[in-house]
């Protein structure tokens, strides 16, 4: 087989660039994002909602709420 012929190519090259491999993993805080947005509570700043204890509190037993079937 010449070197010039395509089979030749196909499998001694190797490809370009890079392939994205599926759905980036969820973290534990993108979980925490989606269910505040989901009670309406999307707007506000996560870390200083989590230093008022009583009002983090009241929306994490909002979001549990939703998921409760």
């Amino acid at each position: 087989m010449g070197e010039r012929r395509d089979e030749h190519v196909v499998l001694l090259r190797s490809p370009d660039g890079t392939k994205q491999l599926g759905i980036p993993r969820r973290r534990w805080e993108n979980n925490i994002r989606m269910g505040v947005h989901e009670v309406g509570f999307g707007g506000m700043d996560l870390n200083n909602l989590a230093l008022n204890r009583d009002r983090w509190r009241a929306v994490v037993k909002a979001v549990m709420n939703l998921r409760v079937p």
